[in-house]
């Protein structure tokens, strides 16, 4: 198949063009700036980008031309921004992107979703993937994420096979988002356990995000108009999580702690502080991060392994043992 993977510039969507590369398919990706995919040092044979934004249907119809398939990855992310934007992004670039397809005649749709669409700030405890709902989800990437996800499984179709993956905090080597922030923060002494960090938490090792999505995109037409949560399988508590990550890249774990119930406060004040006067990056707390690191979410994984007909490759000790490495490779300034 031709393949275009759209938000290759980040961490997950260079992973996955590489995955559907390596199972003997042409890939095209797509983002505003170049993936590093098809020139350069790191460039791979079979990839070519073209660049562009979700925004700009011209940009999208000229990206899709001769594709057969999608890996929808591209979307706005952060804990802050205009509602407008997200919206923008997320909902319109998506349905812009499924008409895109169809008019290009794509068979096969892979639409990234977040474990976040069908949160609700309670506990989740071995569930599988729950309906996407933008009513009760927390914030507006969760809100947006959850409406772009139920536009894409609309648009499922004979001829036309619509999936959706959910993966759950994905991290490795090089990632700037989870792994950047924690490492910074801890660095800094500015990162606290919530709670009593005993919360059990599923995570994805971008390897094995990398290699689900590739294998949702195979069973495209056998699982169509489904939804599925993607994790390592490995449940541990945060205090772990965090402190393997902060043992990894040589900076000290999490030594202090604040109440849940006052964090969660916290993050709602200030969320309505960054609507007033944002600052100049992420908040450092808001209402969803705090419900994200006091409550357990993990994720039943049978209806995954045996649909998609995939197996995580890379275990989570693994993982902390290859960010070790990384971060003796590239130890920080």
């Amino acid at each position: 198949m031709r393949v275009l993977v759209t938000g290759a510039s980040g961490l997950l969507g260079r992973h996955v063009a590489r995955e559907v590369q390596a199972a003997g398919h042409e890939v095209r990706t797509f983002q505003r700036r170049p993936s590093g995919l098809a020139d350069g040092r790191h460039a791979a044979a079979g990839i070519e980008d073209s660049l562009g934004s979700l925004t700009e249907p011209g940009d999208v119809a000229r990206a899709m031309d001769g594709m057969d398939a999608v890996v929808h990855l591209a979307a706005k992310v952060s804990l802050a921004g205009a509602s407008e934007e997200f919206e923008r992004v997320n909902v319109d670039g998506t349905r812009t992107m499924l008409a895109a397809a169809q008019s290009a005649g794509a068979s096969r749709f892979v639409q990234v979703s977040s474990p976040s669409v069908a949160h609700s700030g309670r506990s989740i405890v071995g569930d599988g993937a729950l309906p996407a709902d933008p009513f009760r989800a927390r914030g507006d990437y969760a809100r947006t994420k959850a409406g772009a996800e139920m536009l894409a499984l609309a648009a499922d179709a004979p001829g036309f096979s619509v999936v959706a993956v959910r993966p759950h905090l994905v991290w490795g080597p090089g990632d700037t988002q989870l792994v950047g922030r924690i490492v910074e923060r801890a660095r800094a002494g500015r990162l606290p356990l919530l709670g009593h960090g005993a919360a059990l938490i599923d995570t994805t090792y971008i390897d094995n995000a990398a290699s689900a999505i590739a294998a949702a995109l195979e069973r495209a037409n056998e699982v169509r108009g489904r939804a599925y949560v993607i994790t390592n399988g490995e449940p541990r508590p945060v205090a772990e999580l965090l402190g393997g990550i902060c043992a990894a890249a040589g900076v000290p774990a999490p030594a202090w702690r604040v109440p849940a119930a006052v964090a969660r406060a916290a993050g709602s004040a200030i969320e309505a502080a960054w609507r007033v006067r944002p600052g100049a990056d992420e908040p450092p707390m808001t209402r969803f991060l705090a419900e994200q690191l006091s409550t357990a979410h993990w994720f039943d994984q049978r209806a995954v392994r045996d649909d998609l007909l995939w197996r995580p490759a890379v275990s989570l000790d693994e993982g902390f043992r290859r960010l070790a490495a990384h971060y003796r490779a590239h130890p920080l300034r």
